[in-house]
């Protein structure tokens, strides 16, 4: 899922500048890593000294590298049977340093594959989206380098993220899994000159953004290099979890972020402290498994009665499942507690938030604005298409619907949940096919018993569910989102059904013929049911991380990035199960 909730800031202690004399990034590394008791005091630690680590210690891996005379080979695969095809890189003075291994690329296809028609097709719609990736990505290399994100229409970057350049670094592993070797190395560069200067001059960062985005596409990068062989040494260095935190969605999905940290580097402390937020939650009064979306900083106690599976409660939900698929041999002791939380809540929602629209039916999930007691709000967020897909992984664990009924591991819960999988997903296609452009709003509302608003359909007036679906002014932006081809990406995997592929097709079209910028990069829009829609002139950094890779990962091979050996995080960054 995308950066989902509202931004808000959380100020760093005083950096030591001592400390960032220049220096080669191998002697920083010996000198911090060789230094003690930095700040142990829970509390006192800076958020800056989180990313010193991360780069310190991850970048190190990532791009501390020998020299090779002619190319830069790799044979790790991503599951045991794949070999990959590494093409050579384009030399440069400094290449050696970057990269150790080049990225982990899809495997090539054997000649009874290229036979099979239907494959060629699917090969040639996965090229389409990679061709849209380089043209994103060429818009902001041009017109924004460095900036956090791109204004495609000005042709001119803007810093909304912390200013540490996040779209390089969102979208760094997804041009790792399109073999994209030149914007790899064009990243890498970057990142190597840049990134920590960025990291010692900011005086505040988003915790959330900053683990979910930066440490997140890191990580998945280091192991997309293949560099997960030994760990990094990290001692000294401490992690501050608790400042500025607000939102539930924010305070309880950083753990997939810091369990791997901690695997790499050997050091339990990172993953201990993020799972502190999970075991504290875990006791706190629930609405049949439904939390709050504000949670005190202070108290740790949750704040008012507003229960939504949208912005700001979203990734609650998606990481409590996620963790305890991640933490492959602590599921059924050490971490059961979270999927009995995530058993529970998912029946909350089915008895609390589910309904069906009028006239045609279709199940959406709405909210509690004023908890169990209040009225309900008949209001879904395209943010809870992510819903679609973390239902279907709870299921399964990963592995097909078809695998998992022939092993008999699925329960009537587990039948249920799918089924309402699929309803959901259904719901989410028909945001955007209800509308003029075949785009979803950001926010949809749907005609139940009792409710009628007549001039606020999406345009589409051939749509079967043109009386069902209601889009509000204020509420017909699109924003790149990528939560409903998130789903997509999942169910096809989990169910195998192909028109999950079909309908990601409509969509990525849509993309392409509304919000594409000729001049490089694609563009938000004001409203979805005008044509031509107005475009807001900002590609936000999880169209590249996120949106274009789960349609590249739909369009492809089913044995990339398998869903039971890989959990991918809130912001589509892919982690192998420990």
């Amino acid at each position: 899922m995308s950066s989902k909730r509202l931004p808000y800031s959380t100020k760093d202690v005083e950096y030591d500048n001592a400390k960032f004399r220049y220096r080669s990034p191998l002697k920083v590394a010996t000198r911090i890593f060789s230094t003690n008791g930095i700040c142990y005091d829970y509390g006192r630690c800076s958020i800056g000294k989180f990313l010193m680590l991360l780069m310190i210690g991850g970048l190190t891996y990532l791009m501390i590298v020998h020299r090779s005379s002619n190319h830069l080979a790799s044979t790790v695969a991503l599951q045991n049977t794949t070999t990959w095809d590494i093409r050579d890189v384009k030399k440069h003075k400094i290449i050696g340093r970057l990269w150790k291994k080049p990225p982990r690329l899809p495997p090539q296809l054997s000649p009874d594959d290229i036979k099979n028609t239907s494959l060629l097709e699917w090969i040639s719609r996965q090229k389409k989206v990679k061709e849209a990736f380089v043209h994103a990505w060429t818009g902001y290399r041009r017109y924004a380098m460095g900036y956090d994100e791109l204004m495609p229409l000005s042709k001119r970057g803007i810093d909304g993220l912390g200013g540490l350049g996040a779209t390089i670094v969102d979208s760094l592993d997804t041009a790792m899994i399109m073999g994209l070797d030149e914007i790899v190395y064009e990243q890498g560069v970057w990142i190597e000159k840049n990134l920590m200067e960025r990291i010692r001059t900011k005086g505040q960062v988003n915790l959330f953004e900053t683990t979910t985005r930066v440490l997140g596409g890191l990580l998945s990068a280091y192991h997309l290099s293949g560099n997960e062989r030994g760990a990094m040494n990290t001692s000294g260095i401490y992690v501050n979890l608790k400042d500025g935190l607000s939102s539930t969605a924010e305070v309880s999905s950083l753990q997939l972020e810091f369990n791997y940290l901690s695997k790499l580097s050997n050091d339990p402390r990172y993953g201990l402290k993020a799972m502190k937020v999970l075991e504290h939650i875990k006791a706190l009064p629930k609405v049949e498994g439904l939390v709050p979306i504000y949670t005190s900083p202070h108290t740790g106690q949750f704040n008012g009665e507003n229960i939504r599976l949208g912005s700001r409660g979203d990734s609650y939900y998606e990481y409590l499942i996620k963790v305890w698929i991640q933490q492959e041999n602590s599921r059924d002791n050490l971490l059961k507690y979270l999927y009995d939380m995530y058993i529970e809540a998912m029946k909350g929602v089915k008895h609390l938030l589910v309904r069906k629209s009028v006239p045609k039916g279709l199940v959406f999930v709405g909210e509690l604005p004023h908890g169990s007691r209040g009225s309900f709000s008949p209001k879904m967020d395209h943010l809870v298409c992510f819903l679609p897909g973390t239902l279907a992984l709870g299921a399964t664990k990963g592995i097909t619907k078809r695998k998992a009924a022939k092993l008999n591991l699925l329960t009537t819960e587990d039948l249920e949940n799918l089924s309402l999988a699929e309803d959901l997903l259904k719901t989410c296609f028909e945001m955007y096919s209800v509308t003029s452009t075949g785009l979803a709003p950001e926010i949809a509302y749907f005609n139940v018993e009792g409710t009628s608003e007549q001039g606020l359909d999406g345009g589409n007036k051939s749509s079967e569910y043109i009386n069902d679906i209601i889009i509000k002014h204020n509420d017909r932006h699109n924003l790149l989102r990528p939560e409903t081809v998130e789903s997509l990406f999942i169910l096809y995997r989990i169910t195998e059904d192909p028109k999950y592929r079909e309908w990601g097709w409509q969509i990525f079209n849509s993309f392409e013929e509304h919000t594409r910028v000729d001049s490089g990069g694609y563009s938000s829009l004001d409203d979805v049911t005008q044509i031509p829609p107005h475009k807001r002139d900002k590609m936000e950094t999880f169209f590249l991380g996120e949106t274009l890779k789960y349609l590249y990962l739909l369009f492809g091979d089913k044995n990339i990035l398998p869903l039971d050996k890989f959990v991918f995080n809130t912001e589509a960054h892919p982690f192998p199960v420990i």
